[in-house]
């Protein structure tokens, strides 16, 4: 298992991190320009549109043998994944570092940057018709849900990167630190067996973990494996289609998610690089020793010094008149002894 050097990836990401892109409200006019000048480099296709009409694309990059689909912000609020794909296909469209060679050589990409437009705009998880596309891989009554389904089934992918945001509540099961980047390899059925499938997921998982551990060591996660039987990623991988789901969270003051940025695209990098030089995927039972995520931290906790009575407070994010804010929402009141802060006020 060859595990890239963090140093170059560094100086590889100074260089090529797409600085239009800021922020956590990341919408199409955002990245419209930008998949123009994409199709100046490689196949940019509107593969459909959104139940407000608007354009949903792809981007295809390589001509190897195995096969990767990778989509963002099906979640509309969860954009860190965009940002992390774009300084991606900076680096793959203009890179000569070995790296991307190999990936070009090796792997045909198609990527999907931004499955949910309206819900991107309207800074909410949900689409335009109030259907949350992760749970909607059965019923299918959203047209993004069943583009996707389309798109899988003509594409017939190896592996699946379906990325996402989580919330700043969770930690590291442990440690005294919130869960930056957590991984989950889908279960395919209720008893959560250990399928071929499942594991190639592992070892893809552990592969981007060992990474991660040289640069923000105990600040990895993993996500419960529970099954959910109208969940995108359960059903990928129960299709036959092996699923690999990142979960981008909070790092030390970014609440903008761009130190996480760089962390989803060391991730990212890492596990397309695996699947393209990797002779087997067998090394995947250090999949389970990454810590589980757990719901622990509030992002304020004000209480008296040595007290363990207080108020716990998150940050909720909104788009309103077309503005983005922060609104600051009382959550628990009580005994707080079990919880940890991102900030604390006497």
């Amino acid at each position: 298992m060859e595990i890239l050097n963090t140093h170059v990836l560094e100086t590889i990401y100074s260089s090529k991190k797409e600085t239009t892109l800021f922020g956590k409200w990341i919408h199409y006019a955002h990245i419209s320009p930008l998949l123009s000048k994409l199709s100046e480099k490689t196949a940019v296709s509107i593969i459909g549109y959104s139940e407000n009409k608007v354009p949903i694309h792809s981007v295809q990059f390589g001509s190897g043998a195995k096969k990767i689909l990778i989509w963002t912000q099906m979640h509309g609020n969860e954009s860190t994944g965009t940002k992390a794909l774009f300084d991606f296909f900076n680096c793959i469209s203009t890179s000569d570092n070995p790296v991307f060679k190999s990936i070009l050589e090796e792997c045909t990409l198609l990527c999907i940057p931004m499955l949910n437009p309206d819900g991107s705009l309207n800074y909410t998880r949900v689409n335009a018709q109030n259907i949350d596309l992760n749970r909607d891989a059965v019923d299918r009554k959203a047209v993004e849900s069943n583009l996707l389904r389309n798109v899988i089934e003509s594409f017939k992918p190896d592996y699946c990167f379906n990325l996402h945001d989580q919330r700043t509540i969770f930690g590291v099961e442990g440690t005294q630190n919130p869960a930056t980047i957590s991984f989950l390899a889908p279960s395919e059925e209720e008893t959560r067996k250990l399928t071929d499938g499942r594991k190639k997921t592992m070892n893809v998982i552990v592969a981007m973990n060992n990474l991660l551990q040289k640069v923000i060591p105990s600040h990895i996660g993993r996500y419960t494996d529970t099954f959910y039987p109208t969940a995108t990623g359960d059903n990928f991988q129960k299709l036959g289609f092996n699923t690999i789901l990142i979960e981008a969270g909070h790092f030390l003051n970014d609440y903008d998610r761009e130190e996480t940025r760089k962390f989803n695209f060391f991730a990212l990098v890492q596990g397309i690089f695996h699947i393209a030089t990797a002779n087997n995927y067998k090394e995947y039972l250090p999949y389970f020793d990454i810590p589980n995520n757990q719901k622990n931290f509030f992002n304020i906790i004000e209480k008296p010094v040595n007290s363990s009575v207080g108020k716990g407070y998150l940050y909720v994010d909104k788009v309103i008149n077309n503005q983005f804010i922060t609104e600051v929402k009382l959550e628990k009141e009580g005994n707080l002894d079990n919880f940890l802060a991102h900030a604390t006020k006497p």
